[in-house]
């Protein structure tokens, strides 16, 4: 987890409910997997809140909530459709300040905020290292980029939390793991 090292946790990260068979054998249309800078958060982090504002999907075992393959999945259809619907408005507007209507059918939630924002990876754009680029969609309604990884958008992520909120004692509180009823 070095890229993550300096991340402070509040207790112990939740991570008994999470399925690393499918963090290392999911693959995207490309056929390679998770960004190794998602497999390292999501194997060092787990399942929480990040900021006091991020909640990063990671994948779960089966009968457990708040997962990758069910919230990415529904979350990236909404997200999907907002941008679709969009384009046929020609609400350009939609994909500033640095998003192209080419980008919608690659893009891919993976996390939410507590006010509705998701992060992205814009999956056709894996660079040499395996990672996807990061853009934050406010209320899915702007593209924005963070970085070329997960690690880069959390450099962000950190700076930007504590201009608006100033700095807090930990980065990330880790949340129980909640089953479906």
């Amino acid at each position: 987890m070095s890229e993550f090292s300096s991340i402070r946790v509040q207790g112990t990260p939740t991570v008994t409910h999470l399925d690393l068979d499918l963090l290392e054998s999911y693959a995207f249309p490309d056929g390679s997997g998770f960004p190794a800078s998602y497999r390292d958060f999501v194997r060092g982090l787990g399942w929480g809140r990040l900021f006091g504002l991020w909640l990063v999907y990671p994948p779960v075992l089966d009968g457990h909530a708040d997962g990758w393959q069910a919230r990415s999945r529904i979350l990236t259809e909404r997200l999907r459709e907002a941008y679709r619907d969009g384009r046929a408005e020609e609400f350009d507007w939609m994909i500033e300040p640095d998003g192209d209507w080419s980008l919608i059918d690659s893009l891919r939630v993976f996390a939410i905020s507590e006010n509705g924002d998701v992060l992205v990876w814009d999956t056709a754009a894996r660079d040499e290292h395996g990672e996807f680029p990061v853009y934050c969609s406010q209320g899915m309604n702007s593209l924005r980029l963070l970085g070329r990884s997960l690690d880069a958008a959390v450099t962000v992520l950190r700076a930007e939390t504590a201009e608006l909120f100033g700095e807090n004692e930990f980065d990330f509180e880790p949340l129980g793991a909640q089953r479906l009823s």
